[in-house]
């Protein structure tokens, strides 16, 4: 769990740059330190070199999707909390995420306005709140 002064580390996994600048400045703005990645491989390849407080990650992703990649990192034993963004509302992609360790899925549209609350909700039920 970080101390008071540390910053809370969010990985963010989005295959659109555009995308990662957006959520980059909006978590920054919110103090939060934030780490970014293209691809579910790049992340996998860097989950180990430090550590995370909770992983943001786009659902649909060439290659491999939000769902895969979470079912990857909790084979890893990464226990932070994951949120899930996607751009297509589908009542299967919360039931799918859920079975695989994602605490909240956020449709895409409405990321601003309720991303952060979905954060700090999943490090809340996680016990990794500060």
């Amino acid at each position: 769990m970080p101390n008071a002064t540390a910053k809370t580390i969010v990985y963010v996994v989005d295959d659109d740059q555009g995308v990662l600048g957006s959520l980059r400045f909006l978590l920054e703005t919110d103090g939060f330190a934030v780490r970014t990645f293209r691809s579910g491989p790049a992340l996998l390849d860097a989950i180990d070199q430090g550590p995370v407080d909770c992983i943001v990650i786009d659902y649909k992703m060439p290659g491999m999707n939000g769902i895969d990649l979470a079912r990857g990192l909790r084979e890893r034993k990464v226990r932070a909390p994951i949120v899930m963004i996607t751009g297509y509302p589908d009542e299967t992609i919360s039931s799918r995420a859920s079975v695989v360790g994602v605490q909240h899925v956020v449709v895409k549209p409405h990321l601003e306005e309720s991303l952060v609350w979905h954060i700090r909700a999943a490090l809340e039920e996680s016990g990794a709140a500060a």
